[in-house]
């Protein structure tokens, strides 16, 4: 069963604002990366996800259960961490968890178990019994997280959750989300950050101004032997050069896929290649985002 599936799902604002526009999707199961830039429509496909926001067209099933029949069902098996500020900054973090598991049906006595368990997970027990308004934006980041999950729920929508964090806190909330997974939990997570979702998720979904862009699991992570190289220039010439080098190449656009299993130094190959054909280098590594690779192309054939 896919998490989610939309059919023709388009939804407008009014005037010219249209946020969705006609969007086929098959989501399955997973750490799932929702990504495109701000306004792509990643925070209202999540919010009809959850019923809040009624589409103007289309249909959305949700865990094998259609929005429009039962969205008060769906959000009892669904978590929901929002991108903005939202929590009561005069209540301790233990009694918020526990209230928000009481929400979701958990009796009280049991609700203050999973509320301190939860704060645990993420990092949070021994503050638990301080007042939210004294919690850095990372804490309180945490405690939405935490809010989302106490209810053991078969989804958790997650918009936007490193938003704001310093690059510790940032690292924190992505091993967070990646240990999710363990306790199999689905995961939809939104993010306009490319490299958050690669380091996090399995599967990516990548929206341009409502419109479906890639659709498909993500791939895995090079083994050290490939590394990725955009020039200025003609990529062909490098490529047949390395080619004659022994490498093995792979050409997109300007970006470069280099792989050789020999004991030569790849980046070494690429560097005399470049040299031979006096053709500039834009960037090269071995964690050169595939998904930025895609959206700029994206972008280029928009433009």
């Amino acid at each position: 069963m896919n998490l989610v599936e939309t059919t023709s799902l388009s939804h407008d604002y009014g005037g010219t604002v249209l946020a969705l526009d006609n969007l086929n999707v098959e989501i399955p199961g997973g750490v799932v990366g929702l990504v495109g830039a701000n306004g792509a429509g990643k925070t209202t496909l999540l919010r009809i996800i959850l019923g809040l926001l009624h589409p103007s067209g289309g249909a959305v099933t949700v865990l094998g259960t259609s929005v429009a029949d039962d969205a008060l069902g769906l959000r009892s098996r669904i978590g929901y961490m929002p991108e903005g500020k939202c929590l009561p900054l005069d209540q301790t973090a233990a009694d918020f968890v526990a209230f928000t598991a009481e929400l979701a049906g958990i009796p009280s006595t049991e609700a203050r178990r999973r509320a301190s368990e939860t704060l645990f997970l993420v990092g949070l027990h021994e503050e638990r019994f301080r007042y939210l308004g004294d919690f850095s934006t990372g804490m309180q980041q945490r405690v939405k997280l935490a809010q989302s999950i106490v209810g053991d729920p078969d989804l958790v929508l997650l918009d936007e959750p490193a938003a704001g964090l310093d690059p510790a806190g940032r690292e924190q909330m992505l091993d967070l989300i990646r240990r999710l997974r363990e306790f199999g939990i689905n995961v939809m997570f939104s993010s306009h950050i490319l490299e958050d979702i690669e380091q996090t998720c399995d599967w990516v979904v990548m929206l341009d101004a409502g419109r479906l862009v890639r659709n498909a699991p993500l791939e895995p992570p090079s083994d050290g032997d490939e590394v990725s190289v955009e020039v200025i220039g003609d990529p062909e010439l490098v490529a047949t050069a390395l080619i004659e080098r022994g490498a093995q190449t792979f050409v997109d656009g300007q970006v470069i896929r280099v792989v050789h299993g020999g004991v030569e130094d790849v980046f070494d190959l690429v560097i005399e290649a470049l040299a031979e054909h006096e053709i500039g280098l834009r960037r090269m590594g071995t964690s050169l985002s595939s998904l930025e690779d895609l959206f700029l192309k994206h972008e280029a054939e928009r433009g």
